[in-house]
Formats: C-alpha cells, sequence, structure tokens
C-alpha cells in the first residue's frame, strides 16, 4: 500500500491511499489506527507534502563500509546513531536551504525506515513487525559544522535538512533495494541495502533498546559512498528501488 500526506485546496491536509491518480482520505493519521473513507479524488505529485510527521528522527552513521573510508572514519562495531530535530523534516517540491554559518553543504541519500507500532527492547523479530513501510530520506549535512562541532547535531538539524518522501511504501522487502542520489540529474550516489553493515531489523531492534519508538517515528539507515556538496539551484533526487523518487530544490539561505 503506498500512502501519501496530500494538501488540497485551502492548505487542507491529510493521509491518503494512492492509487495510481487515484487517492482515498483516511479519517486520521493511519499510525493511530484511521480508517479509509468511501470517497476518492483525484491527485497530482504538486500535491504531495512530507508523508511522516515524527516524534524523533533516529540516524545511523558509517552504515555502508565505504562511506566509512571515505570520511576517513572507522566502520562502527555497533549501530552509531544521532538524532535530527522533526523540525528539519521537509518534502517533495520543497527546498534544502543552505544556511548562512556553513560553506560546506552535502547531501546523503538513505532508506528511511517508519515505526507503526509502539516498541522498547524488542527482538529482531518484533522489530521487523513494528515496521510500518519504507520512504526515501536525503539526510543533509553541514560537512563543517559537523568536524568544527565534534558532535552532529547543529550541523544535522537545520529546517529543511530533511527531505522525505514522496510517500511511505508499506509493502516491500528493503534487504536489497538500490539507493540513488542525483544531483542536477548527475548520479552521485548508487548502492544497495545489502550493503549495509547493519541491516533494519537489526537497526530498530537496536535503537528500540535505547528509547521508545513510537508509531510515525523515522530511523534513517546510513548512507552508500559518494556524498557531496549541494549550491544553490541545484535540484537534488534521491531515488530507491520499489519506492519512487524524491526530488527538492537547494537556495541560499539569508
Amino acid at each position: 500500500m503506498r500512502i501519501g500526506v496530500l494538501e488540497q485546496a485551502g492548505g487542507d491536509r491529510g493521509w491518503f491511499f494512492l492509487d495510481g491518480d487515484r487517492a482515498r482520505r483516511f479519517d486520521g493519521s493511519p499510525f493511530e489506527g484511521a480508517r479509509l473513507g468511501s470517497i476518492d479524488i483525484t491527485w497530482s505529485p504538486a500535491d504531495l507534502r512530507a508523508p511522516v510527521r515524527p516524534s524523533k528522527i533516529v540516524c545511523v552513521g558509517r552504515n555502508y563500509t565505504a562511506h566509512a573510508k571515505e570520511m576517513g572514519a572507522e566502520v562502527p562495531k555497533e549501530p552509531l546513531l544521532f538524532l535530527k530535530a522533526p523540525s528539519s523534516i521537509v518534502g517533495p517540491g520543497g527546498a534544502v536551504v543552505l544556511p548562512k554559518e556553513s560553506d560546506r553543504v552535502e547531501h546523503e541519500a538513505e532508506l528511511g525506515v517508519v515505526i507503526g507500532t509502539r516498541i522498547r527492547r524488542a527482538s529482531r523479530e518484533d522489530a521487523s513487525r513494528a515496521i510500518y513501510g519504507y520512504t526515501c530520506v536525503c539526510d543533509v549535512t553541514a560537512r563543517d559544522l559537523q568536524k568544527k562541532d565534534g558532535q552532529w547535531s547543529r550541523a544535522k538539524s537545520f529546517d529543511s535538512f530533511c527531505p522525505v518522501g514522496p510517500w511511505i511504501e508499506t509493502e516491500l522487502d528493503a534487504s536489497d533495494l538500490e539507493v540513488r542520489c542525483a544531483v542536477d540529474g548527475e548520479l552521485r550516489q548508487r548502492g544497495r541495502t545489502s550493503q549495509m553493515i547493519f541491516d533494519v531489523p537489526s537497526l530498530v531492534a537496536y535503537v528500540s533498546a535505547a528509547m521508545t519508538l513510537e508509531p510515525g517515528d523515522l530511523i534513517v539507515t546510513g548512507t552508500p559512498e559518494g556524498v557531496g556538496p549541494l549550491l544553490p539551484g541545484n535540484r537534488l533526487t534521491i531515488s530507491i528501488d520499489g519506492i519512487g523518487d524524491l526530488s527538492v530544490g537547494v537556495v541560499g539561505g539569508e
């Protein structure tokens, strides 16, 4: 099932089941047991907005060996976790805003995992059952600030630094998907989720041992090699097999 958030006339936003160019609205959040209505509408890609409203965004660093090497860092022996502020989320058709505080902002294409059930200290099997679906994410990073600060909160959490979309796919085998990033049509990143050091069920279980995961929370699973700079005027596209394409602009900040 493909689940997205659409904005209708007058700024009315809601959750919808997307079926081709038709959509049926949920009567609330699908993470809280909402039901599908009987009336369907026609929609277009311009109506899409970010399909998640998480209480937290938990990210995984250096989860691909080649990316760890390109960063000059060691491969972690266990998942390396950090948080992005939920206020960093931007949806399809939006834009990454380059902050004046940074001279080097980079893209990181990643598979996003959306949690569907509240879990705490879950087993690998329970973690797998708790996954609601998958989406495309870009973990935008102010690389110079990441190196300067030593910890990553500021470098990862500027407003617009977490493009997410275009929707959530709920029926998908995430074990071997190709993850790609293109900037102005030029392929920058290409990797497969099968190359992850820690796979999706292991990551969800590991995160749940540290913090309770709530329905709608987002886990961002790491990026393949090829990260690079973003400049004003760029068009950034994240693509994942079985999900689709997430495209956003890049603009200069104040």
